[in-house]
């Protein structure tokens, strides 16, 4: 007799046990949902920091779009790094150059782009390097940064 009173114990305790661990659960899910309310502030997509793509993408864009003129060699939209091809313009097939942007930063700033310059000219058959002046890398970095306030202000717009 004692074993069957000690099975029936052990019975309502499991039952029981299995009710308040149901029970519970369903409260913490009560409790999660109603943390979840529906006035969630609107996302400012005209931030200076857009970064879906790892970096800014105003910043991204521009620099696309203005060395667009040269073939593209590499483009990591994650690690901010676009390098073109060896260019040589049509008028001046004797020259060449190479273009690499770095985007450093997620905000639309000047000090978050980098941009390096290599040249070379055609002299005996081959390609020699020749200095890129400060001020061509300062005016691709210019560029660069004005056409992504443009977007910029453009998003803000609209």
């Amino acid at each position: 007799m004692m074993q069957k009173e000690f099975t029936a114990v052990t019975r309502a305790q499991t039952t029981l046990s299995r009710s308040f661990r149901v029970l519970l659960a369903g409260l913490g899910a009560a409790s999660l949902a109603a943390c979840g309310g529906s006035d969630r502030p609107k996302a400012d997509m005209a931030a200076s920091q857009v970064n879906t793509i790892g970096v800014n993408s105003y910043l991204w864009r521009a620099s696309l779009e203005t060395v667009s003129f040269a073939p593209l060699l590499q483009a990591d939209s994650a690690g901010g790094v676009i390098v073109t091809d060896w260019y040589a313009n049509p008028g001046n097939p004797n020259e060449r150059v190479k273009v690499t942007v770095t985007i450093l930063d997620q905000d639309l700033r000047a000090d978050a782009l980098r941009v390096a310059a290599s040249r070379q000219f055609a002299q005996g058959g081959g390609w020699v390097d020749a200095p890129v002046q400060a001020a061509t890398v300062q005016k691709l970095e210019d560029i660069i940064l004005t056409k992504a306030r443009d977007l910029r202000r453009k998003a803000v717009a609209s």
